[in-house]
């Protein structure tokens, strides 16, 4: 397999986040002036220069790794795969949310590992929990880095070494199973790879998640990952019908498909575990043929509530599309805005003659064989014009595949110039749905109105379920330059104990990590706790997977 690209150290995407001391230069190549004017506004916000220090100036540690520990691991994996220097260890520190990025743009690496190390195999990565488990080396699985909500923050109560065990080696096809629609692959392959190697077949996986071009296969097992299709094709765990899992007490192997009675689902125990019960290192997984037909198209509703009745009467009667995304007001809003060129003007145009102009936008995808795309599309389309929605047609949905994994990058440059910018994501039943997102709104702007300046809250359904879909939430406002990682810690648990005051799960697809896990308890209950406490003490007596994640302290 080609060598597959890393994120940057500070911010999202190969080529690393914009550094320019001259903010509205960097801000123009990302926004047009209309929506820097709306988000001063708005926000009451100054744009100001706040570049991250240079990479050269991070302080990292030296490595803790015992002498004893690095010659164990060079005898298991060779010299080349037990990496202790500084850009191998500074590019293994944390993940990719607000918090990590905060820090590490302000120069902090104290959460990157003492060691890098690359196993190859089930068995070396079997053989190194083991060694680890008898020296007291704590193991954060590693493999695209874009946990958002601290997933590799490594924290040990016991403050002991910690490695981060990097996929990257174990990232290759397998096996493929045509007639069975089958493909077994290795933990630390990405989104793009797999669909290359499936494309020679007229196959695909279509799991796409923002964090596509850099996530790997076995972070969205770990994970129990959502993608923009799974409203469609299905949740990543829904995908995945077996896995081997190494553990420092043994491999075990999950997963019988097509179906088994066979007990309780061990298999469903693995997925979501996030690196605690030991380490996935090879997956099979449900690939389905290329589909034929693909057409995305917009509409517009007057009303978030509006919008909101038409998507749970299309779930109730099965024709949710393979994609749906309902922007409320706010969003719209400054999506638009966001936008340039004469085809935006022209669409902001139409929705004001047509009473839209504070509407929402309302996003659909179908894919498969033409004659099914056809015939669900004028079905879910009679439904949609009786909700009172107008088609705004496919250029909208072209308009958002093209810029569907672009976020990330916008919010380096939107880093740069002083501002906070991070999210959030529940889920609800429909409801339930209307009090969550209530609640959450509310929550953000009474923590992070201050002086004056007020956040932006833009939020958008990007799953639907026929029993209710997910909510996510994005937050903009000014940054608190003197106590930026407080203010956003403010902020967050305010929002998080109101959506689950509210009836809203305490993550959709973002996982626990280290951010969620003070309410773990309020999701599973004690006992619920104290069961995954028990398997993990099964599997990891010594407790060195993971250990800062999922389970409360």
């Amino acid at each position: 397999m080609p060598e597959q690209p890393e994120l940057t150290i500070q911010g999202w995407g190969p080529a690393g986040p914009s550094t320019t001391t001259e903010t509205d230069d960097g801000l123009s190549s990302a926004l047009p002036k209309a929506a820097r004017r709306y988000l001063s506004k708005e926000l009451g916000w100054s744009p100001r220069s706040t570049p991250p220090v240079a990479v050269a100036d991070i302080s990292l540690a030296p490595s803790r790794l015992p002498d004893e520990a690095r010659a164990r691991f060079v005898e298991l994996l060779g010299e080349e795969n037990v990496r202790t220097d500084r850009e191998s260890r500074l590019r293994r520190a944390g993940g990719k949310s607000y918090l990590d990025l905060l820090r590490r743009r302000e120069g902090d690496a104290s959460d990157a590992p003492d060691a890098v190390v690359l196993p190859g195999t089930t068995e070396e990565t079997a053989a190194l929990l083991t060694a680890c488990s008898e020296l007291g080396v704590v193991v954060v699985p590693f493999g695209g880095g874009t946990s958002v909500v601290g997933g590799l923050a490594g924290v040990d109560p016991d403050d002991r070494p910690a490695v981060a065990l990097d996929l990257g080696r174990m990232s290759s096809v397998q096996s493929l199973d045509i007639p069975s629609s089958l493909v077994t692959v290795g933990p630390g392959m990405r989104g793009p790879a797999l669909e290359e190697e499936l494309s020679r077949d007229g196959l695909t996986f279509g799991h796409l998640p923002q964090s596509w071009e850099f996530a790997t296969l076995g972070g969205y097992a770990a994970t129990r990952s959502a993608g923009q299709n799974s409203t469609g094709v299905g949740r990543f765990d829904e995908l995945v019908t077996g896995l081997t899992l190494a553990t420092p007490s043994g491999v075990l192997e999950l997963g019988h498909p097509p179906a088994t009675a066979a007990g309780p689902d061990l298999l469903g125990l693995a997925l979501g575990s996030e690196g605690t019960l030991g380490v996935i290192t090879e997956l099979t997984l449900r690939v389905r043929p290329k589909p034929t037909s693909c057409s995305y198209e917009g509409w517009s509703f007057r009303s978030w509530p509006a919008g909101l009745a038409a998507l749970q009467h299309l779930a109730r009667h099965d024709l949710l599309p393979d994609i749906v995304r309902l922007s409320d007001q706010d969003e719209t809003r400054a999506n638009l805005l966001m936008a340039s060129g004469t085809g935006a003007r022209a669409l902001r145009g139409t929705l004001k003659t047509r009473g839209h102009g504070d509407g929402c936008l309302l996003v659909l995808g179908w894919e498969g064989l033409p004659t099914l795309v056809r015939a669900r599309m004028k079905a879910a389309a009679s439904l949609l014009r009786d909700g009172g929605a107008i088609r705004l047609g496919r250029r909208v949905g072209e308009s958002w595949k093209s810029h569907r994994f672009s976020a990330p990058y916008l919010r380096d440059k939107l880093m740069d110039a002083g501002l906070l910018v991070e999210t959030l994501e529940t889920a609800a039943t429909w409801s339930k749905l209307p009090t969550v997102y209530d609640a959450v709104r509310r929550a953000l702007r009474e923590s992070l109105t201050r002086d004056g300046r007020r956040p932006l809250i833009m939020s958008h359904v990007s799953h639907g379920y026929p029993t209710g879909a997910s909510l996510y939430v994005t937050v903009l406002a000014d940054r608190d330059d003197d106590l930026p990682i407080q203010q956003w810690l403010t902020a967050k648990r305010a929002a998080t104990d109101a959506l689950l005051a509210a009836g809203g799960t305490l993550t959709h697809h973002h996982a626990v990590g280290a951010d969620h896990r003070p309410w773990m308890e309020r999701e599973v209950g004690p006992l619920g706790v104290e069961v995954l406490r028990a398997v993990k003490e099964r599997l990891d007596p010594q407790g060195i997977c993971n250990p800062g994640v999922l389970l409360p302290e």
